[in-house]
């Protein structure tokens, strides 16, 4: 992908997050980023956390051939600011 396009990916995803927030679902969206915002850690590199585990959520759907699992994206949000970094 050239810059243009990972732009136009990091607005998505970031747009996506945002209509999470917007909607309380999962309200864990904005528990996230309310409580990495809390922790000291600056609101461009929240985005880039979330939308990190976003992409993650949506490749395994694409890999796996499977729906959205709510509990998993859950799971991984409640995994930042570490995952998915660290492993």
């Amino acid at each position: 992908m050239d810059s243009q396009q990972v732009t136009r990916v990091r607005a998505e995803l970031r747009q996506v997050l945002q209509n999470q927030m917007d909607a309380g679902e999962p309200a864990e969206t904005k528990q996230t980023f309310d409580r990495l915002l809390a922790a000291g850690i600056p609101e461009d590199e929240v985005w880039r956390l979330m939308s990190a585990v976003l992409a993650g959520e949506m490749a395994t759907m694409m890999r796996e051939e499977r729906l959205y699992d709510r509990d998993r994206y859950v799971q991984a949000l409640h995994g930042l600011p570490t995952w998915p970094l660290s492993e």
